[in-house]
């Protein structure tokens, strides 16, 4: 008998998974307004139908792209999303240009956002529920905080 499926977990996982398996409202999760800062070199902020307001810098947004390969890496890698690569131990500077950054941006439907990186990542579908899900604002964190004891 195999017990490779038995996966034990904590109870502040349990309680992450709970909220993040409780459905929001259509109206958190429709946008009214959406802007993307391509030319400042900002990131992305979007005012909700409900009047909450989401900011994300571009380089929180690249390190928490949604899809399957990010996705896997971070998983493996023991990072939340948003949260950076450890830099690796270099021995000389070298030029990287910036890979934070995206060359483009468009929509999805009417559910979604897609980035064009600049280091030539484009496979990320940031969803408007994954987005209202990843708030960076202080009251969106403290409650993330309040809820499961880990910040957002």
């Amino acid at each position: 008998m195999s017990h490779e499926g038995i996966r034990f977990s904590s109870q502040e996982e349990k309680a992450r998974q709970e909220a993040e398996n409780q459905p929001l409202s259509r109206i958190a999760i429709t946008p009214e307004k959406v802007r993307v800062l391509l030319s400042e070199g900002k990131g992305l902020e979007i005012d909700w139908a409900d009047g909450h307001r989401s900011a994300w810098s571009f380089a929180w947004l690249r390190e928490a792209c949604p899809c399957a390969t990010c996705v896997g890496e971070r998983k493996a890698e023991g990072r939340k999303a948003g949260e950076a690569r450890p830099k690796p131990v270099e021995l000389l500077p070298i030029y990287a240009p910036p890979a934070n950054k995206p060359g483009s941006a468009q929509a999805v439907g009417r559910y979604a956002i897609q980035f064009n990186w600049l280091d030539g990542h484009s496979g990320g579908i940031y969803s408007w529920d994954y987005l209202r899900r990843q708030c960076q604002c202080r009251e969106c964190t403290f409650a993330a905080e309040a809820a499961t004891g880990q910040p957002n």
